[in-house]
């Protein structure tokens, strides 16, 4: 994205403006700017306040907006409405067609609003982000970190960036880290006059995740408990398939394995209310995990081969290894270890490179090292469980 615009940017269309209307500098101060002040607007030595600008919008017969970024009220809608359709192909997980939708804004040469720009910085980095691009997109967060440090942004605004750095602290295994992020947005919310209960829903699941992960189990599930809260009083049918999704899983981690399942089926069922084919084929991945708990392996396997199925459906590599990485382990406890390690081999190349998935990489290695072990190839088992060790050690995880 363009830079922010500058006061010398800012100056030359004060200059231009007020030669197009036939204006010295005297005239155009009016008794409330001297010519020198005048002057120094239009050379970029001064950049006026709030109310000089809006004073000077009014005196050159143009709209603030067009005075401070050169953007008319029509080119504002045309570059408002790219940030939409981005926006609109991240949501449909389109993430390249998002990217390349915002390098359009950069191909205009226009400075983007404050606003704009902010929504714009987020889009990419969200795109960049799901794509395993994680430092590439922390860099543009930084920048909107510096973007909304003024007052004509709110602490909702300045919570949003801290939640999206802290999502990708947490897939770079950063977890401590997106813990204390996560709860310093939340303080800023609860701090703020505007309001946003479902950004406050959204941070509340990604600082349970960081609580499971770190086994506190007690704060996952009250973090969880109020998400739902909130979403049950949004009316929110896709964020309560989340908050179900999360439950879920802790009640799975504390071997409430019923209760899980009830969980995972209200969220699968919510997630087909909402066509969402992604989480449906993760919820059907937890389900074969579930059901192979509760003693149905052959059922299990059905599901994991339709979560796989799924995943690949809507391109997302890294739910499809998942998902081939849970039908391992089912078929590696039900003593078909040859099939064990062709599926974790599987796995492990479907998540090629994605340091944001060392938690599965890791779960893979492990398979692949049990696998091997059965079928005695002693030195190759030794090599991917240090392989699964290494994963492991990096996400501080037992």
């Amino acid at each position: 994205m363009a830079d922010g615009p500058t006061s010398s940017a800012l100056g030359e269309r004060v200059r231009q403006l007020r030669i197009a209307r036939g204006l010295t500098q005297t005239k155009l101060g009016f008794g409330r700017f001297s010519k020198e002040y005048v002057s120094q607007i239009e050379r970029g030595r001064v950049r006026p306040n709030e109310a000089a600008l809006e004073w000077l919008a009014d005196r050159l017969e143009v709209p603030r907006r067009f005075l401070e970024t050169g953007i008319s009220s029509a080119e504002h809608e045309r570059l408002a409405g790219l940030i939409a359709r981005a926006e609109a192909a991240i949501a449909a997980r389109e993430l390249d067609e998002a990217l390349a939708t915002l390098g359009r804004l950069d191909e205009t040469g226009m400075d983007l609003e404050p606003d704009l720009e902010l929504r714009a910085l987020l889009a990419q980095a969200t795109a960049r982000s799901e794509l395993g691009q994680i430092e590439q997109a922390l860099t543009l967060l930084e920048g909107a970190r510096d973007l909304v440090d003024v007052d004509s942004f709110t602490d909702v605004d300045r919570a949003n960036v801290l939640f999206h750095i802290g999502q990708c602290r947490y897939r770079l295994s950063s977890v401590p880290t997106a813990t204390a992020l996560f709860t310093e947005a939340l303080e800023l919310m609860r701090n703020s006059e505007a309001v946003d209960d479902r950004l406050r829903s959204r941070i509340l699941r990604w600082r349970s995740r960081c609580y499971r992960r770190q086994s506190d189990w007690e704060a996952a599930r009250s973090d969880v408990e109020a998400a739902l809260e909130l979403s049950e009083r949004l009316g929110d049918g896709e964020a309560l398939a989340h908050g179900y999704f999360q439950a879920s899983i802790i009640a799975e981690r504390k071997g409430q394995w019923v209760l899980a399942r009830s969980y995972a089926e209200r969220a699968k069922a919510l997630y087909e209310e909402q066509e969402d084919r992604l989480y449906v084929g993760r919820l059907l991945n937890n389900l074969g995990g579930l059901t192979f708990l509760l003693g149905d392996p052959e059922r299990a396997a059905e599901l994991l081969k339709e979560a796989c199925a799924a995943a690949l459906e809507v391109g997302s590599k890294p739910d499809a290894a998942q998902a081939v990485s849970s039908l391992a382990q089912v078929h590696l406890r039900t003593g078909h270890a040859e099939l064990a390690e062709e599926q974790a081999q599987q796995a492990l190349t479907l998540l090629d490179g994605r340091v944001d998935f060392l938690d599965e990489q890791g779960n893979a290695q492990l398979v692949l090292g049990r696998a091997l072990l059965e079928r005695g190839k002693l030195e190759q088992s030794e090599q991917a469980l240090a392989a699964a060790d290494a994963a492991f050690e990096q996400l501080s995880s037992r």
